[in-house]
């Protein structure tokens, strides 16, 4: 490891690398996300000139699952809770789409212990201020990681894809929501592939018009060794029904019919060598990111050794005709607290840009401006020349007191002032449980530090006090608010005048996970906080009602 510090030493000193220090903002105190689940956050601005946001999505170790939405036209910061009381793990951050109406659609599942999925629309176009009711679409297998796109050449339909049937990669066409904001499949779900391995890990990107990439993995490293990598393209058909293809083209299935069957022998590698990206032997290959934007495919990976205890960062391109394969930098071990007792296959993590595939973004353990084993995991960037070879490396962030992990590039963000963000703080488990009880309490940073102002602090409050106190006040305009708790289902309830709004979200968190979870087993172990600060702000349409600065419900006033 002193060899492979040395090398990178002398490298920065031979390209002549300019390291500057980030001025670096936390979107929130608290919040994680896995990196299966995607666009976890997305930047849009339309045409017009109406709309110019971004979007982020995680999960807290109490279950609830949040986004932030920074409004660039308003300077204004907007934290959301999306739902409360949900398994708290990391697998279920939220992913984003944005509609063709331009209202934006959020996603999120439980962690492979529920048949459905769930997801809330914006009320209003480019704005998750003020969410839809909560809905949920019922599968016949448990599912995580959902992944949306909309395709040009079939845009009245939604085409998701995430982990399901048998645990395998899975696909659904959904229509486009109703004007009651009803999903629903309309062909699908299918499984994809058939791997030899009990669990396929797999990443997707598309082109926007008529295909979905895939990488994916023989199964979990953990299991898996030699783990190979492999590649499909998904050719939506013009929506007659996905066809499941090869780099180069060939047909390898009809989806609907069945899974295309994949192994690690060499018999399959002879026959199919355009779906495959890595089979080196007695490597546990792991998927970070694909990305087609420059319109070939490249891949963000790591290399894990037999023993889990040492990471490498590799990154793939397609030429048209072969992987180029690149060795980025050592990554070495995993990154979290517990690295040699637990997911030992957990690597600090990878991104790529999309507005630039020659950009990458690494955490690495990083002590005195270089790699370390046993440093402090910082986020870096690396720089790729056209060969594929590195050309430059720049720290990004430096003198953390706790670990930087897995980076991710905001889609759509060139023009914006937030394009990275990542994790800090420590991890000690993807979920909290009796065994993990502290879980995953990483906050969300960014490389931008926002000097806006956040909606709960730009709003006049009308009320300010404990979230589970009923209490009666007069509006404004002299009509008479009173807020409850139900203590049937303890979702929170406005009585004004003869008319009920019943909130989306339950007076419930999930600490009592700490207590009493093993696992992802479908359980469920709610918890009445006990502690909990409530605000309702009033413009005059409608009131605003924060739970611990976070919008958890807007009710539009109507007249009697």
């Amino acid at each position: 490891m002193t060899r492979m510090k040395n090398i990178l030493l002398f490298l920065s000193f031979l390209l002549g690398v300019h390291v500057t220090h980030a001025q670096n903002g936390q979107v929130a105190t608290e919040g994680a996300w896995c990196w299966f689940a995607d666009p976890r956050a997305l930047h849009y601005e339309n045409d017009g000139g109406s709309i110019n946001a971004t979007y982020i999505g995680y999960i807290d170790v109490h279950g609830n699952v949040k986004a932030t939405q920074y409004d660039w036209l308003t300077k204004r910061k907007t934290d959301v809770l999306v739902r409360s009381f949900f398994q708290p793990d990391d697998h279920n951050n939220p992913t984003f789409l944005v509609l063709p109406d331009e209202r934006v659609m959020i996603f999120y599942t439980r962690h492979t212990d529920e048949p459905c999925i769930w997801y809330r629309i914006s009320v209003k176009p480019g704005d998750i201020t003020a969410l839809g009711e909560e809905k949920r679409i019922a599968t016949a297998n448990n599912t995580t990681y959902p992944s949306p796109f909309i395709l040009s050449d079939d845009p009245q339909h939604i085409y998701l894809c995430w982990r399901g049937i048998n645990w395998h990669p899975t696909i659904a066409r959904l229509t486009m929501p109703d004007t009651n904001d009803d999903c629903q499949i309309d062909y699908g779900p299918y499984q994809m592939v058939q791997s030899t391995g009990a669990r396929p890990y797999a990443k997707y990107a598309s082109n926007g018009k008529d295909r979905i990439y895939m990488a994916y993995t023989t199964g979990h490293p953990d299991n898996e060794q030699p783990n190979w990598l492999y590649f499909n393209v998904i050719d939506i058909n013009s929506g007659n029904g996905p066809l499941l293809r090869d780099l180069n083209g060939r047909q390898l299935c009809v989806i609907g019919d069945g899974p295309f069957r994949v192994s690690k022998t060499e018999e399959y590698a002879a026959e199919h060598p355009a779906t495959i990206i890595d089979r080196t032997p007695q490597v546990r290959n792991w998927v970070w990111q694909i990305d087609v934007s420059a319109g070939h495919p490249v891949v963000a990976y790591t290399h894990i050794d037999d023993a889990k205890t040492s990471h490498e960062y590799w990154y793939a391109r397609w030429t048209g005709a072969t992987w180029e394969k690149t060795f980025i930098s050592p990554a070495g071990h995993a990154f979290h607290q517990n690295w040699d007792k637990t997911e030992r296959c957990y690597s600090g993590g990878m991104a790529i840009d999309p507005a630039d595939t020659h950009q990458l973004y690494l955490s690495i353990p990083t002590k005195d401006g270089a790699f370390d084993r046993d440093g402090t995991y910082e986020i870096w960037r690396y720089t790729l020349a056209d060969n594929g070879t590195v050309s430059s490396m720049e720290q990004v962030t430096h003198g953390s007191a706790k670990g930087n992990a897995r980076p991710y590039v905001v889609p759509g963000s060139e023009k914006s002032d937030i394009r990275l963000l990542w994790m800090q703080g420590d991890y000690f488990y993807w979920m909290v449980n009796k065994w993990y009880p502290q879980g995953y309490p990483t906050a969300i940073m960014s490389d931008h530090d926002w000097k806006g102002t956040t909606l709960a602090e730009a709003s006049t409050s009308l009320y300010q006090g404990e979230a589970q106190k009923a209490f009666t006040i007069t509006l404004p305009d002299g009509q008479s608010l009173h807020y409850s708790v139900n203590p049937n289902d303890l979702r929170p309830e406005i009585n004004i005048g003869s008319k009920t709004y019943r909130f989306q979200n339950r007076m419930l968190t999930s600490d009592n996970w700490a207590l009493h979870s093993t696992g992802t087993n479908g359980d469920s172990h709610p918890t009445e906080p006990t502690a909990a600060s409530l605000k309702l702000t009033y413009d005059g349409k409608r009131i605003i009602v924060f739970r611990d600065g976070f919008v958890d419900q807007v009710v539009e006033m109507e007249s009697e």
